[in-house]
């Protein structure tokens, strides 16, 4: 059974339907309320997030890095990018408190780095100085297709039944970055190496 993409036409279509359940339940709670477009201090998130988030940790048994890439996330101005200039905060707003919690941070986000959900450079702030998060259906794609272990069937396909419903697309074609290569490729450019 094939799920067909929602369009831009019927996703505006639930949108106005669940405003109006909305605003039966809670008539006049828009004051009340989070707007990204009346309010700073925003950044946009997949709606397949908690899924995202779900496999990072089942990939990470013991070790969960799901707060450590939540909070990467929003340290983004939109673009992907992350000055890795304040640890300490990082480290606190992922939960990881104390004497060792900025250590702890620093081994999530190696972990991040090693299943390549993100990719760190040094920059003013020494060895881990700046981060690029690649767009993470591509990388569960490419795990899916490396078997990497803790990636399960039922939660792969539970993303994938969720993108399809929302029209994601990025998770179904046969093209996405070999993301090993990706990281190989910059190591070697960085010390002169072909």
């Amino acid at each position: 059974m094939t799920t067909k993409p929602t369009t831009t036409r019927e996703a505006s279509a639930i949108a106005k339907k669940q405003l109006a359940i909305r605003e039966l339940h809670w008539p006049k709670a828009d004051p009340y309320l989070w707007d990204r477009k009346a309010h700073k201090g925003f950044t946009t998130i997949p709606k397949t997030m908690p899924m995202i988030l779900k496999i990072m940790d089942e990939m990470t048994k013991g070790a969960p890095v799901s707060s450590t890439y939540l909070t990467l996330w929003c340290n983004t101005w939109d673009n992907s990018f992350v000055v890795l200039n304040r640890n300490g905060e990082m480290a606190n707003a992922s939960g990881f408190g104390g004497q060792r919690g900025e250590h702890t941070w620093l081994t999530r986000v190696k972990k991040l780095q090693e299943l390549y959900f993100i990719d760190v450079k040094p920059g003013k702030s020494g060895l881990f100085g700046n981060a690029i998060i690649w767009n993470p259906h591509l990388v569960i794609r490419w795990h899916r297709t490396h078997g990497t272990p803790g990636l399960t069937a039922s939660s792969f396909n539970a993303l994938l039944e969720h993108a399809l419903e929302i029209g994601a697309q990025d998770m179904t074609g046969d093209e996405f970055p070999d993301f090993a290569g990706i990281s190989q490729k910059v190591s070697r450019e960085e010390v002169g190496q072909k």
